[in-house]
């Protein structure tokens, strides 16, 4: 019996730190201001977090849960770097509306 509930803690813990991590990337509002924040700091942190906790755990995880915790870390990797992505296109997009616009703005040269 110890050795499922320890399981199921376990399974709750990845899963808690899989959810403070969506908060993180802005995938999920922040329960305590309802609010849709990104921290890619934090984000990152959550991530290392629970690598370390694969790492500290090998040859100690059952099928279920080296399955679980694999594809927890590999779903927030992808979001990290979609999320990572995303403010350098954005800053692409405003950059190229300045020059736009500058280059409206600018006097035509006279002959």
């Amino acid at each position: 019996m110890k050795e499922e509930e320890y399981s199921h803690m376990f399974l709750s813990l990845v899963y808690s730190l899989q959810m403070q991590t969506m908060i993180h990337l802005g995938k999920l509002p922040n329960p305590a201001t309802g609010k849709t924040e990104v921290d890619l700091d934090a984000a990152q942190a959550t991530i290392d977090m629970i690598d370390m906790l694969k790492a500290k755990t090998v040859n100690n995880l059952n099928e279920n849960e080296s399955r679980f915790i694999d594809q927890i870390l590999a779903d927030l990797k992808l979001n990290y770097v979609d999320e990572k992505n995303k403010p350098q296109l954005q800053e692409e997009q405003k950059t190229d509306e300045v020059a736009e616009k500058e280059s409206a703005d600018e006097p035509s040269p006279e002959n």
